[in-house]
């Protein structure tokens, strides 16, 4: 069995590349789409607070679909609309 030798900082700089950035960031704002297209609308702060923001997370860059207004968490845990944008999103690719 030969020995290999794990590089980190390749993969430290792949993971935080301008490529694998934007390719995150375009699957995030697929879902977000996804997600406002099928998001209950009341006053609207909701679906208006939905949003993508790229963060740094251990060695790479992760776009991530989140939600600014103060009752995001409750209106997602009765619809679970945002796992099912991204469900949607890995199902059609």
């Amino acid at each position: 069995m030969a020995d290999f030798e794990f590089n980190q900082k390749w993969f430290e700089r792949i993971g935080k590349s301008a490529e694998i950035t934007n390719m995150a960031k375009d699957v995030a704002e697929k879902a977000l789409a996804i997600a406002k297209a099928s998001a209950p609308v009341d006053e609207g702060d909701y679906v208006n607070g939905l949003h993508v923001e790229v963060k740094t997370v251990q060695n790479r860059n992760v776009a991530l679909v989140v939600g600014s207004d103060w009752k995001t968490m409750l209106i997602e845990s009765r619809t679970g609309n945002l796992a099912r944008a991204l469900k949607q999103v890995k199902k059609n690719g």
